[in-house]
């Protein structure tokens, strides 16, 4: 869902008939991993490849969230099942490859000597998606 232009309840009233999702995965962080918890149905399950923040995990506790934070890098760096990562990595880069999964791109496009600008847009909050930096 788009959390900047839908409202998080109705989107959940809508989908779930107010009950909530099972699983939510959230890759943007921050305030939106308490949208995340207001998304979730009693007992649900909310991943986050973001955690990089402080918030408040009462709504959480009072759902009985389980809250699993995903940081694939780190297994890599210390040498821990590369070859698995590695394999998640292929299978993934297949389904792209046959259209079924389409990363969302941010336009425009950054050349490297625009670095600086591309930062600028991913922080202002106004990409939708990926910024990409061509190198």
């Amino acid at each position: 869902m788009d959390f900047r232009s839908e409202e998080i309840k109705a989107y959940v009233q809508s989908h779930t008939d107010s009950a909530g999702f099972d699983a939510v995965f959230d890759t943007v962080g921050g305030a939106n991993l308490t949208n995340s918890f207001a998304a979730a149905a009693l007992n649900a399950h909310v991943v986050t490849t973001v955690a990089l923040s402080e918030i408040d995990l009462a709504p959480a506790h009072f759902k009985g969230l389980s809250l699993h934070i995903v940081f694939m890098l780190l297994p890599m760096l210390h040498v821990v099942r590369r070859v698995v990562h590695g394999q998640i990595l292929a299978d993934l880069a297949k389904l792209v490859d046959d259209g079924v999964v389409k990363p969302l791109l941010d336009a425009p496009d950054f050349a490297l000597t625009q670095i600086g600008d591309a930062y600028a847009r991913l922080q202002s909050g106004q990409a939708s998606g990926k910024v990409v930096v061509e190198v």
